[in-house]
């Protein structure tokens, strides 16, 4: 093959991924917008913004996207949370006010709605049918730059990010498609178009370490958000650590797992306090699933534990005991 053929082949390819991140930006770009956010005093203000209002009323701006045809948007908590007033400015200039439907901190991710006309939406996709190594466009409104686009690929999948509320999620995209501050909760995409993720964090001063919501996730909790303005939980109502074993109990015991969650404080009148919890017992199991930490105690407490009886295995100095525990549904 001739110089010339290997250039024009070249050419061909690279065309070809040019013309699937056009296509794709092109088809999500017009539901991507612009929110303005309103949270309070003792912030920075802003110098473009269609508050009125004190100097020291804290402003701060992010990405959204319509995801429903009458006006739902996905967009991350950290954006919106506590705000007071939220403004949305669409690709096509218009200008809405917004209301907050309702925000999950523990997963980073909320759920706001517009009123307005001929709103276009992107399709939600399937965060299971993601690959690493396939393209992924992400486009937000970094520092104010509004439908910006930039295109990479899935670098990784299965990762865990820690949110603000301290809680752990899972199934989190690594990307290496480009996010700065002002990207934040807008859509990482495939090649169809298609929303795979929630664009919410990335690694200063790192380069090309970004990470997104899995869809499927931010679905359950949109879905949650839409229906009760809140996302349902249970808890036992226990402060704990993660804590190492005694190896000699790890033996004598047959434990699978060599750490636990070390029970630091109990909430009065709570289902730890009823099931004969103590301060300085050390959780090891629930139900039939071994806990190692804190996060994995976190991940089995979801709402259909709520009301349900489950095993609670402990360690009571060198005392290996079962209690019952029946979780409570989370009012936060």
């Amino acid at each position: 093959m001739s110089a010339v053929t290997e250039l024009q082949s070249d050419l061909v390819l690279l065309d070809a991924y040019s013309q699937a991140v056009i296509l794709a930006a092109e088809q999500v770009s017009p539901a991507v917008v612009n929110i303005e956010v309103n949270q309070g005093r003792n912030g920075q203000g802003s110098s473009r913004s269609r508050f009125p209002g004190a100097p020291d009323q804290r402003r701060g701006v992010g990405s959204g996207f319509i995801f429903t045809p009458d006006g739902f948007l996905l967009t991350n908590s950290h954006v919106v949370h506590q705000s007071r007033q939220l403004a949305v400015t669409l690709a096509d200039g218009r200008e809405f006010k917004a209301e907050l439907i309702g925000d999950d901190p523990a997963t980073d991710l909320a759920v706001i709605r517009i009123t307005g006309e001929n709103l276009l939406s992107a399709k939600l996709g399937d965060s299971q049918q993601v690959r690493v190594g396939q393209v992924a466009v992400a486009i937000g409104n970094p520092y104010g730059f509004q439908t910006t686009v930039t295109a990479g690929v899935v670098s990784a999948l299965g990762r865990s990010l820690r949110t603000d509320s301290g809680r752990l999620v899972d199934n989190i995209i690594q990307t290496d498609a480009a996010l700065n501050p002002g990207n934040s909760g807008g859509p990482l995409i495939n090649s169809r178009g298609e929303v795979i993720g929630v664009n919410t964090a990335m690694i200063l001063p790192a380069q090309g370490l970004c990470f997104a919501i899995a869809v499927n996730t931010a679905k359950f909790v949109a879905g949650q958000l839409m229906q009760h303005g809140r996302v349902k939980r249970s808890l036992i109502g226990v402060g704990g650590q993660d804590t190492p074993l005694r190896r000699q109990l790890v033996r004598y015991y047959n434990l699978p797992l060599e750490s636990g969650v070390l029970v630091v404080s109990i909430e009065p009148q709570s289902p730890a306090q009823h099931a004969g919890l103590l301060e300085g017992d050390v959780i090891v199991g629930y139900g039939d699933q071994s806990i190692g930490g804190i996060d994995a105690l976190q991940r089995l407490l979801t709402h259909e534990q709520v009301g349900q009886p489950a095993p609670l295995t402990i360690l009571r100095r060198n005392e290996k005991l079962t209690l019952k525990i029946v979780p409570e549904e989370s009012k936060n």
